[in-house]
């Protein structure tokens, strides 16, 4: 199967900056797109951005100017810079992929185990 794995969460001040990866591995086929969502405590999980395989990049709003999504397709890592980070910032951040394996037809979605982002003076 797939496995995603993040890395580079952390604590950071307000105003701080983080950057975060996420590799994918196992039966990789192709991978379509991939992204980041996040989930505060007590909150629905919710989009942060997105890359499609071509590089088109989709941010949420309250993120738009402050954090940029990349990818590696040689490598199948997926990164986000966060920059001037806020509270309201703070939050499970988990990767997302559409993969089509190796042994299927079709693409199906991914996830990781996600990482922890704290913004806190």
């Amino acid at each position: 199967q797939v496995q995603l794995v993040e890395s580079g969460g952390g604590l950071v001040q307000p105003g701080g900056s983080l950057r975060l990866s996420c590799a994918a591995s196992g039966s990789i086929f192709s991978i379509g797109a991939m992204g980041w969502f996040r989930q505060a405590p007590g909150k629905q999980r919710e989009l942060v951005a997105t890359i499609t395989s071509h590089s088109s990049t989709n941010y949420a709003d309250v993120v738009k100017g402050r954090f940029t999504i990349s990818r590696d397709n040689a490598k199948n890592t997926v990164s986000l810079q966060m920059n001037t980070l806020k509270p309201e910032d703070t939050a499970v951040y988990l990767c997302y992929a559409r993969v089509r394996t190796t042994q299927a037809r079709f693409y199906n979605d991914f996830w990781g185990q996600g990482t922890q982002v704290t913004v806190s003076s």
